[in-house]
């Protein structure tokens, strides 16, 4: 009882003192909202992001798209090839748009990277080598890396095994 009081007395006046979090953030940086496309930035403002219609997967190239804003809102597919011309690149952008679903509950955010010489964010950090198909959780750590197209099944199965999303769906503590 006393461990009980004492945890409320030191929690509550520090989560008080923290207060809400404002929408437009000191820097700028607005979060990802489920639906919303992120818009290119302009130095010194956040142009209004337009909405994708309901039941279509988002899908942004990397150059509109900072890993950041989808920090603990989605999870980020990101594609990678050395041209939009790749044959694997097409089928997995092909086979993803088939059947977003099962992605979009998931809350995925597709994001493609057929550029190499624009060196996007995504690029630098995730260090692709041609083809790759890149999975990410919403903590933003890479979770798994496949060198050939993915199907919605391979990838939504995958996407199950992550523990946040087991906490999602409340089977954490099951084997």
């Amino acid at each position: 009882m006393k461990l009980k009081r004492l945890i409320l007395l030191v929690v509550v006046p520090l989560v008080a003192a923290m207060g809400p979090r404002p929408e437009g953030e000191a820097d700028g940086h607005r979060p990802y909202v489920r639906g919303e496309v992120p818009a290119a930035r302009s130095e010194g403002a956040t142009p209004a992001r337009p909405q994708t219609p309901a039941g279509e997967l988002t899908v942004l190239p990397a150059a509109e798209a900072d890993p950041a804003e989808f920090m603990w809102q989605a999870r980020p597919v990101v594609i990678f090839a050395n041209t939009a011309a790749d044959p694997a690149f097409i089928e997995q952008l092909s086979a993803l748009q088939r059947d977003p679903a099962p992605l979009i509950a998931r809350d995925v955010v597709v994001i493609t990277d057929a550029d190499p010489a624009a060196a996007s964010i995504w690029r630098r950090q995730l260090r692709p080598e041609g083809f790759s198909l890149v999975l990410m959780d919403k903590d933003g750590q890479v979770k798994q890396r496949k060198p050939v197209p993915w199907s919605v099944r391979e990838i939504t199965r995958a996407i199950d095994k992550f523990p946040l999303r087991l906490q999602e769906i409340g089977r954490a503590g099951l084997p």
